[in-house]
């Protein structure tokens, strides 16, 4: 079987959500020198899980963006219109796995696995990237030596949107590393990725998880105030310089953590400059005081809102179009694009979110392939990239969302506020008494929303041209000598609903102030 020029020589491994293939270019002379490749191909049915699809979609993002010894190098993508694919080089050997097995391992080679892990980390940094997802499956090792990061389905760039973000409210990550930040939501600091290596030297050091394999988020959340064994009471042969170096990993606070991957490769290299703390000496897990007072810190820190790490997406407004992908919508989907042109023409750092709403059931199951077998979440994928075709928007400045949920205009609503949204924009289909008895999506949003809303409407369905309407000015960004900041905007058509009516164009509402197995999902974590 050959699929884009690359012929599928032999499955190397399936897991949960892909399958691994070897493959060989074929009528490519380009990649004749290439070495041995790798296909990546999401597993799509009835079991898939939607992060899978989106944290595919991360990983071809990401992918072709970075570069150097410590990555796998990209080579070629395919595309959810087609056979989706990713082919990289393939890196030969096991990972950091299979020496877990044999943990508690020798303190050079602790320290050893450390250093070279931390440096790959670092050189991740140094490309906008924030890994998320270290675990010792997620790590190889080149023959000469270099640790090579994989899998980046969980990862955040600086520069490009963080989808995983924006379309999931549960912590994402792997229950055993995930970091007390990523817990709360928060996946924009590069000091996550120092508290996974501390659990991986941890486990390499004594044998055993500081945090267990917890399956739910009040388990997962227990690290935000139960500090772990101290390594020497399980492992007296840890030397106290290995144990400052992993108990300053595991800080709950990432600002008591090293400040980067480098200083912290620098400390393993160094263990006699390693200043020891009473973390060095620790032999006792913290009394109950101590704890309770961690406990009652962590439940104020639910409400900590989420920063980005990046100027570019802080300050860059979200045009979000919900598009209807069900036939004898064109017109009004038309009207939607011309809307949506509008706003991109008078924004020029402007991103645009396109979404579509599934319904689902508020009881029972849902279906998760359609009469023809299928997959609902990919084929509604494929339909909003179609519609933004004409648009011609270079992919780093357009997403796309599949939101599932009961009740599309609370999924409107809660999308526009989550993700601080000021301008709403929403299409209307013709009127019918059922609309106009039960309400209109529309309406709904109008009434909810805590941002402009502005209503549009098909030129098949009025006379009017699809108008827009100007966002209120937001407060002005205070570090910029009083320059308005450009507001994001949602642009989101009713059409998606069973009980849309039509209202009133262009009707604003004021923007309100800003307010397991050890790979495998375990509950909420991954």
């Amino acid at each position: 079987m050959t699929v884009d020029g690359f012929r599928l020589e032999e499955r190397l491994h399936k897991g949960g959500m892909a399958v691994l293939w070897r493959v060989t270019p074929v009528g490519r002379p380009d990649l004749r020198d290439a070495g041995e490749l790798l296909m990546k191909v999401p597993i799509l049915g009835d079991n898939n899980d939607p992060t899978a699809i989106v944290g595919f979609e991360v990983e071809q993002m990401i992918m072709p963006k970075l570069a150097g010894i410590h990555v796998p190098g990209f080579v070629a993508s395919g595309d959810f219109t087609g056979q989706p694919y990713i082919v990289m080089e393939r890196i030969a050997g096991a990972s950091l796995r299979s020496r877990f097995d044999a943990a508690p391992l020798p303190v050079d080679e602790v320290a050893g696995i450390g250093i070279r892990v931390a440096s790959a980390l670092h050189d991740l940094h140094r490309q906008n990237v924030i890994h998320l997802d270290v675990k010792p499956s997620n790590i190889m090792f080149r023959p000469s030596g270099e640790a090579i990061l994989i899998d980046y389905g969980l990862s955040r760039h600086d520069k490009l949107p963080d989808l995983l973000a924006e379309e999931f409210r549960l912590p994402m990550g792997t229950g055993p590393y995930i970091s007390p930040e990523q817990v709360l939501h928060i996946r924009n600091d590069p000091r996550s990725d120092l508290f996974a290596l501390g659990v991986l030297l941890y486990h390499l050091a004594t044998g055993e998880r500081p945090y267990g394999h917890p399956t739910s988020v009040p388990g997962l959340r227990r690290r935000l105030y139960r500090d772990p064994v101290p390594p020497r009471a399980i492992n007296p042969a840890i030397p106290p310089w290995l144990q400052e170096i992993i108990l300053r990993c595991l800080e709950v606070d990432p600002g008591k953590r090293h400040d980067t991957a480098a200083q912290l490769a620098l400390a393993l290299q160094n263990p006699e400059q390693v200043p020891l703390t009473a973390r060095a000496g620790k032999l006792e897990r913290d009394g109950w005081w101590t704890v309770s007072r961690r406990w009652f810190r962590a439940i104020g820190m639910e409400s900590s809102p989420q920063q980005s790490a990046s100027e570019q997406l802080m300050h860059a407004p979200i045009i979000m179009v919900a598009i209807d992908l069900a036939s004898g919508s064109e017109m009004l989907a038309e009207s939607l694009r011309v809307a949506a042109r509008r706003v991109l023409q008078t924004e020029a750092g402007a991103r645009l979110a396109c979404v579509t709403v599934q319904r689902t059931n508020r009881i029972g199951m849902d279906s998760v392939v359609d009469k023809q077998g299928r997959n609902i979440h990919v084929k509604h994928l494929v339909g909003l990239k179609h519609w933004a075709r004409p648009l011609q928007i270079p992919p780093e400045k357009i997403t796309y969302h599949v939101l599932e949920a009961p009740d599309p205009a609370a999924a409107i609503v809660d999308y526009a506020k989550l993700n601080d949204v000021d301008h709403i924009v929403i299409g209307s289909r013709g009127s019918s008494v059922l609309r106009r008895y039960l309400g209109s999506v529309s309406s709904q949003v109008v009434a909810q929303a805590d941002c402009t809303v502005t209503v549009v409407k098909s030129a098949g369905l009025s006379a009017e041209r699809p108008a827009l309407r100007a966002s209120a000015a937001p407060p002005a960004d205070p570090g910029n000598a009083g320059i308005p900041a450009a507001p994001p905007a949602l642009v989101a058509s009713e059409a998606l609903m069973a009980s849309d009516a039509p209202v009133e164009p262009e009707k604003p509402v004021e923007p309100a102030a800003p307010a397991s197995p050890e790979d495998a999902p375990a509950g909420t974590a991954r």
